[in-house]
């Protein structure tokens, strides 16, 4: 069986909470319904899934009254392991990426702060194989070709009938340097602008001129779900491993230092501006 999925480990998580707050242990769980104390572990650690009729028996003995939570819960239980196009990939992408591009799926809205990329939402396939090919330095000419379609395919998330409300933040550092030719900058920042035109797309960049800020930690992405704000998560990555940051408390702060970054940040008609003259100076 292969690495648990977010989502498994989501509706776990929720899961184990749940018990907890109705005051019950897993032998209490195994007293009171037919799951064994041992399969109950087993659903709250992502290890396996659970079947629609025993996620009903667990909601009820935890009192979960509200419809709405339930049709999520359900939601979760049955697409943890659901398949999408990007395990068509499977051999080039790890396990954490293709979480990544299963939850930009099913997000309602993203937030994205990146300092020296372009989010590879936004991302031309020019810039994608230039940022590719610079960090991944061992990378097969053909793995290289498949990441590129694998970030391209990922975009069309944002053209999809109701697509998710993405947020980024740039720092202007990312909007300067020369990857590829001319030609390939020139065109990404043509992309940028293109892409504030969209209802659902908002981008700011923060100036080289901005204070010291929480950003200066590193990039990451906050990644909201129609449900509740509980279940939302972060992901964190650098040059060699990625991580998700599932738990509300942490997932807090990195809305909290989001929001300075905003703050932080050129207005919409500043930032437009300033790409603009970055393009036309090359």
């Amino acid at each position: 069986m292969g690495a648990p999925t977010v989502r498994r480990r989501r509706l776990g998580a929720e899961l184990r909470r749940l018990r907890e707050a109705a005051g019950l242990k897993l032998d209490d769980v195994q007293e009171r319904t037919s799951i064994n104390a041992v399969k109950a572990s087993r659903v709250e650690t992502a290890r396996t899934g659970v079947k629609p009729a025993d996620l009903d028996t667990l909601l009820d003995l935890y009192g979960v009254d509200d419809v709405a939570k339930r049709v999520v819960l359900h939601a979760l239980a049955r697409d943890g392991a659901r398949r999408g196009w990007w395990q068509t990939y499977a051999d080039t992408i790890s396990p954490v990426y293709a979480d990544l591009i299963s939850l930009e799926a099913q997000a309602k809205n993203i937030r994205t702060w990146q300092t020296t990329l372009i989010p590879g939402l936004l991302q031309t396939a020019a810039y994608a194989r230039a940022t590719i090919d610079a960090i991944n330095m061992t990378t097969p000419p053909d793995r290289v070709n498949a990441l590129v379609e694998v970030r391209t395919a990922r975009q069309s998330v944002l053209t999809r009938p109701e697509p998710p409300e993405l947020w980024a933040i740039i720092h202007e550092v990312a909007l300067r340097p020369q990857l590829g030719d001319t030609h390939v900058m020139r065109e990404q920042l043509q992309r940028l602008l293109d892409v504030t035109q969209l209802r659902h797309v908002s981008v700011q960049v923060l100036p080289l001129t901005a204070s010291p800020h929480p950003g200066m930690a590193g990039p990451f992405t906050l990644l909201g779900f129609p449900e509740t704000a509980d279940l939302d998560i972060a992901h964190v990555e650098d040059l060699t491993s990625a991580l998700y940051v599932e738990d509300p408390a942490e997932v807090s702060i990195y809305g909290a230092a989001f929001e300075r970054l905003r703050a932080a940040s050129l207005p919409f008609d500043k930032t437009t501006d300033l790409i603009a003259q970055l393009k036309d100076a090359l």
